[in-house]
């Protein structure tokens, strides 16, 4: 299972909010692409990154911050945030960004995924961020009538490579991942499922991991990283037994 670090990008600083709601965020490092090295380092094979800003924009924002973290470590990134059209999610392929998350863009032009995962296979994810079973969008600020278990069968037959499923409500507040729910979108399709919010320590991370064989993947932590709750070599590990 691969353990993805989250490096969220709001006002070119590394920060961690609370349920996606950015007037709750807390400043963990103003320099991203130093946060990208350490993480690195520890030896995390994967980092997942967020612009934050641009997800509510509907375009990228901070690219400045991105391409440093790009320029500062050899590892692959995955990316979200304020891709809504081709041109924007070549130009991150180009800039060196492994995969692209795209998730307003699943719920509001589908036909926009469905080319994208044909043109660029093994390289778009699809996120699904869920708010009470439906999806949201727009950085999370509305959440639409898309049941998140349609969007992800939706993924499945356009191609997607990979589904983010976050559960909004456990998202920065270290209360454990939904379980349940993740289960449930991992046994819908045969894309591999990667898990997001809620994590807080290595016994949530062992629950996921036995949750290997119904399909998912991977699991992003934020939060419990930069609070020092998980220590990310010991997090490894597990993942990899």
């Amino acid at each position: 299972m691969i353990l993805y670090p989250a490096i969220d990008l709001k006002d070119g600083a590394c920060v961690r909010l609370l349920r996606g709601d950015m007037a709750q965020a807390t400043v963990y490092a103003d320099d991203p692409a130093a946060q990208a090295r350490s993480f690195a380092e520890a030896g995390c094979q994967w980092l997942h990154v967020v612009d934050l800003d641009g997800a509510f924009a509907g375009r990228p924002v901070n690219r400045g911050a991105i391409e440093a973290i790009v320029a500062a470590v050899d590892v692959p990134i995955q990316l979200g945030g304020g891709i809504r059209d081709l041109a924007t999610l070549e130009s991150w392929l180009a800039a060196g960004i492994a995969r692209v998350v795209l998730g307003t863009a699943a719920v509001r032009d589908p036909a926009f995924v469905a080319a994208a995962c044909a043109s660029h296979p093994g390289r778009v994810a699809v996120g699904i961020d869920a708010r009470a079973g439906r999806a949201a969008v727009d950085g999370w600020a509305e959440t639409s009538d898309i049941p998140a278990l349609d969007l992800a069968r939706r993924a499945a037959e356009t191609g997607a490579a990979a589904i983010v499923y976050t559960d909004i409500a456990r998202d920065g507040a270290l209360e454990g991942p939904n379980l349940a729910a993740t289960r449930a979108i991992a046994q819908a399709v045969e894309v591999p499922v990667i898990a997001s919010g809620g994590v807080a320590g290595l016994g949530d991370l062992a629950a996921l991991k036995a949750l290997e064989d119904d399909g998912v993947a991977g699991v992003i932590v934020g939060r419990a990283f930069y609070d020092g709750r998980i220590d990310p070599t010991a997090a490894i590990e597990l993942m990899a037994a």
